[in-house]
């Protein structure tokens, strides 16, 4: 076999081996992108469930937690005001 024979055996050997590369590729993106959307689902299914912390909680419980915020508040105003 001359060389030029040799060289374009070699190359659609390499050629067929990229080729398989590529398809094997493609698989693992679509595999990834179906990953991709279940993990989004779940991602939604679980924000769905969540509350913040003050609609998890009753209104007097809201207005308790919010006389204690400003009572902190103030005390911190008052620090302030007498290291001044």
């Amino acid at each position: 076999m001359n060389q030029l024979a040799q060289q374009t055996d070699r190359f659609r050997q390499l050629l067929e081996e990229v080729s398989e590369e590529v398809s094997a590729m493609k698989q693992e993106i679509d595999d990834l992108k179906k990953e991709n959307s279940r993990l989004k689902k779940m991602l939604e299914d679980e924000r769905d469930k969540q509350t913040d912390i003050f609609s998890a909680i009753s209104e007097s419980e809201r207005l308790a937690l919010r006389q204690h915020v400003q009572g902190l508040i103030s005390k911190i105003d008052h620090h302030l005001g007498s290291t001044s």
